[in-house]
């Protein structure tokens, strides 16, 4: 066993709590801990884990890697102006009205609903929770873009070399 304070490979470990944390000591390190009395002294229960055991876990997740490709991602619909503009209309509420209960200038409002602008994030929740409506769709990436049902042919070096 390491002893989770100085690092020594050691026969026996002691768990003691110093300065609120739950750590297994070697018997040098054990005094400048307190002796811990935790919840499950049963034998057979489960220890609970320490600090340096949760943490290496937490960096093991973190560590792993993630295929972008094949999961599915939220999109801007296509042609959300015009949904925005439909739905403000349908309120009832004039651009200028709008953008002052919204918060933001008409100009930004103007260009949303003209498609000139791409709206971020923080204001795709705002004209969606306003105008009681969604914007983002659920998109398939991957091997299932294009649904011709037809084998897609990979890219190759002869796609980008000019033949003369």
């Amino acid at each position: 066993m390491i002893c989770e304070m100085c690092g020594k490979e050691v026969p026996v470990t002691k768990p003691m709590l110093v300065e609120g944390t739950k750590l297994s000591l070697c018997q040098n390190c054990a005094r400048f801990g307190d002796e811990y009395k935790g919840a499950n002294t049963t034998p057979g229960a489960p220890v609970p884990k320490t600090v340096i055991e949760e943490r290496l876990q937490r960096r093991e997740r973190r560590m792993q890697t993630k295929d972008v490709y094949s999961a599915t991602t939220w999109e801007l619909v296509e042609d959300y102006g015009t949904v925005v503009r439909e739905a403000r209309e349908a309120k009832g509420m004039d651009i200028d009205e709008f953008a002052k209960s919204i918060l933001e200038r008409r100009g930004i409002i103007a260009r949303v609903e003209a498609n000139d602008l791409v709206p971020d994030d923080k204001m795709i929740h705002k004209l969606e929770k306003a105008l009681n409506i969604t914007l983002k769709e659920e998109v398939q990436s991957g091997s299932q873009v294009g649904g011709s049902g037809k084998k897609s042919e990979s890219m190759t070096l002869s796609n980008f070399i000019r033949k003369e």
